[in-house]
């Protein structure tokens, strides 16, 4: 994630702001732009000095306090920005619990779309594409006598997320309960978003032989899988070869593990770069020093680059965390083996716009 300068009065505004806190000025997001902009509003329709040739209208959720994306004006056009219009059900916002918890997860789900938009991923709706198009699904539970509570995964391009998740308390005891380092929203966004992109990138493309080679078989039965897992847990030494104990269960749930957490690290480095972050330990340790970053991680096809900043950058978090009392930021252990894997996602997403136009010129032969 980048910083953003309110292009009015030059003041820092963030991803989430709707407004400056300095000049007051109304805020937008573009997401084609990648650009946080001040606002003038002319009957009823929005313009911006940064892009003075243009007219904009809020999402239609932003009436609702969940969205601070702009979408050109065009008469007919759609009412929903390029991030909601995925949404396929939200819960009943008339329930003010629902409505506070959905907007949580609609914050989550904004910055899971700053990543795919920035890598330039494929991002086809269930009407673009209704075989393969993306689209959430945001439930609460139903009561206990009714129902199984809402389980948070993917299907075939839906992902559904269960609206507990958005509350702190219940979200910590499921992580707990469950054993688990690191549990967040986002988390559960970008891991869920790595199946939907191992179905459009790996499956039936060239990329799944290395695929086989690196996480394994993925035709093994994956509910057999998952209830060994379940069972009997990660096998010992498993934190060699995985990014996390859950990885193991199947080789579509290590992909997934390994794409969000790709995600993760890629994001955290640009923020770090954003803020002039630099690492020089007065144990003048090498391994713990690095210098502000000079590349975009978004665009940088060479993880090595990317790794490299990575790693004393998450000893800094963690120490950080710890001088303050709580758990470590980033509680993983990246092996040459997991980072070999996390260079592979790295490749594949950098390939997935060539592969787009590819696809797009077989068409039109």
């Amino acid at each position: 994630m980048k910083l953003f300068v309110c292009d009015h009065c030059g003041n820092t505004v963030y991803f989430e702001n709707a407004s400056c806190e300095r000049c007051g000025h109304q805020l937008g997001y573009l997401p084609d732009k990648n650009a946080l902009v001040s606002l003038v509003e002319s009957s009823g329709l929005w313009s911006t000095p940064a892009f003075p040739d243009d007219a904009y209208v809020f999402c239609e959720n932003a009436h609702h306090g969940a969205c601070n994306w702009l979408i050109r004006a065009v008469p007919g056009g759609d009412i929903y920005c390029a991030a909601c219009r995925h949404n396929e059900t939200i819960p009943d916002i008339a329930n003010p619990p629902n409505l506070s918890r959905w907007q949580v997860i609609e914050r989550a789900k904004k910055r899971l779309f700053y990543s795919l938009e920035r890598l330039r991923l494929p991002l086809k709706t269930r009407n673009e594409d209704p075989v393969h198009g993306l689209s959430f699904r945001f439930l609460a539970d139903m009561p206990v006598s009714v129902g199984m509570p809402v389980m948070t995964g993917h299907d075939n391009g839906i992902i559904t997320i269960a609206l507990a998740e958005a509350d702190d308390a219940e979200r910590e005891a499921r992580r707990t309960s469950m054993g688990e380092p690191y549990r967040t929203l986002l988390g559960h966004f970008r891991h869920e978003i790595g199946h939907h992109y191992w179905d459009l990138l790996v499956d039936g493309q060239a990329a799944r032989l290395r695929f086989t080679i690196l996480f394994g078989d993925a035709s093994a039965n994956y509910g057999q899988a998952l209830q060994r897992y379940y069972a009997n847990g990660a096998p010992i030494g498993w934190s060699r070869t995985h990014i996390s104990a859950y990885a193991t269960a199947h080789p579509w749930e290590d992909f997934a593990e390994t794409f969000a957490h790709y995600l993760h690290i890629t994001d955290t480095v640009e923020m770090a770069g954003a803020f002039g972050v630099r690492a020089r330990p007065r144990t003048q340790d090498d391994h713990l020093t690095v210098d502000p970053i000079r590349f975009d991680p978004y665009m940088e096809p060479n993880f090595d680059l990317i790794i490299d900043y990575w790693i004393p950058m998450a000893s800094m978090l963690n120490s950080l965390n710890r001088a303050m009392g709580h758990p470590d930021a980033y509680p993983f252990i990246l092996t040459p083996q997991v980072i070999e894997k996390l260079a592979f996602v790295n490749s594949l997403v950098h390939g997935a716009p060539v592969q787009a136009q590819m696809a797009r010129l077989d068409a039109v032969g």
